[in-house]
């Protein structure tokens, strides 16, 4: 973790504190409970298994559609952290599917169901058929397993929000803050937390993570140099998923606290930060034909090409922010963690209508983009959306 703190600008932990103060209370809990993790081989569901499973639960199931990423976690878990007495399994299954809901009617109840399935980059929003399979992840499959989960009699259903729910700019954030609305009707019949957080260092599929990918295949570095975004370590997003699991009451969002531990940081700071933690000095190029080109000779000459550039995308937001100015916050009980407290406030006929309007859509089998915008709007009248007609598919 010290290397991934030192690229991000930090020399310490976010939650060190707060997790040392309730790891007895936490270990404790999770001993005595069985979790079903949803979406648990990506980058934040890997570090939320691993934060239960070496506390030793009853019973955890891990379901993910990616049968790879899953054989990862597996042989990290194995290799790391070895065994538990309790039963773990993992399934490689959609969660829209029959056999996901078979596995569901075989099982009996899990304490507490995380679901961290979700379609989370804003370049999913280029394209009409994506953008509903968006819909389709984020919001509807919520749906659909937190009816299974009051169904199964869970305590608690937790699931990962973003800070771009705040104020969303982007369908993947609006998306996001509609899967919320949703949260809170149901919130009358299960318990439920969530937590909106940064941007995960070297995510799968983060542009982070993508520096390695560049390194490994003689590429250049590609960032923006005016987007400057807060980032949390893969582990600390395991650990604020957990907490709000955990000691969240009903309704409560946990978001990290801003501090001296946690601040803004552009891409092509870190990106610098990146090549030089690689022996490598960074040469700035004019555009991408030079990059490509100089990829091929200055590696050996102990420089990197690299190509730092305005954002011009749609769905990049120049700020970032955990909360709204109206929303209702304790931060007095973690050091390091504030939280969002909310009433069951929701307009069920609005919802519905969400519901029914994709629905209808998928029914019949055509639907464009300005569908589905307009459709955002009406369920978030001060959706601050700009279409720029540009997307990261159309940069190196």
């Amino acid at each position: 973790m010290d290397d991934v703190l030192s690229l991000i600008g930090r020399n310490e932990t976010l939650f060190g504190d707060d997790m040392a103060a309730h790891d007895a209370e936490l270990s404790r809990t999770v001993a005595a409970s069985s979790f079903l993790v949803i979406g648990g081989a990506g980058s934040i569901g890997q570090a939320v298994c691993k934060e239960i499973f070496k506390r030793h639960p009853k019973k955890l199931h891990v379901v993910d559609i990616s049968e790879n990423n899953m054989v990862e976690l597996v042989r990290d878990i194995r290799s790391s952290l070895g065994y538990i007495q309790g039963e773990f399994k993992t399934f490689a299954l959609d969660v829209a599917s029959v056999e996901y809901d078979a596995l569901m009617a075989s099982e009996r109840a899990y304490d507490y169901v995380l679901n961290l399935s979700a379609l989370k980059h804003v370049r999913s929003e280029k394209d009409p058929f994506t953008l509903m399979r968006m819909i389709h992840v984020n919001i509807l499959n919520t749906e659909k397993t937190l009816q299974q989960s009051i169904a199964g009699g869970v305590t608690k259903y937790f699931c990962v929000s973003t800070d771009k729910a705040a104020n969303p700019v982007n369908m993947m954030g609006a998306s996001k803050r509609i899967m919320e609305m949703f949260l809170m009707r149901r919130s009358l019949e299960i318990e439920i937390s969530t937590a909106r957080f940064a941007n995960v260092a070297f995510s799968d599929g983060s542009l982070l993570h993508g520096f390695n990918q560049r390194i490994q295949k003689y590429q250049p570095l590609v960032a923006p140099y005016d987007v400057k975004r807060y980032f949390v370590t893969p582990q600390e997003s395991g650990e604020l998923c957990l907490m709000s699991c955990i000691f969240g009451e009903n309704r409560d969002i946990f978001f990290p606290k801003l501090s001296d531990r946690l601040h803004l940081v552009s891409f092509a700071d870190i990106a610098v930060k990146y090549l030089e933690a690689k022996g490598f000095e960074p040469y700035r190029c004019h555009d991408e034909a030079e990059a490509r080109a100089l990829a091929k000779t200055l590696p050996k000459q102990g420089k990197w090409p690299c190509l730092f550039s305005a954002s011009d995308t749609t769905g990049e937001k120049d700020f970032e922010e955990f909360f709204t100015h109206d929303e209702v916050l304790d931060m007095q009980r973690f050091h390091n963690l504030g939280i969002i407290k909310n009433r069951a406030e929701f307009d069920t006929a609005l919802l519905d209508g969400f519901e029914n309007s994709i629905a209808a859509l998928k029914a019949g089998g055509r639907w464009s983009k300005e569908d589905l915008v307009a459709l955002f709007f009406t369920m978030i009248p001060d959706f601050a959306h700009q279409e720029t007609h540009r997307y990261l598919d159309g940069k190196m």
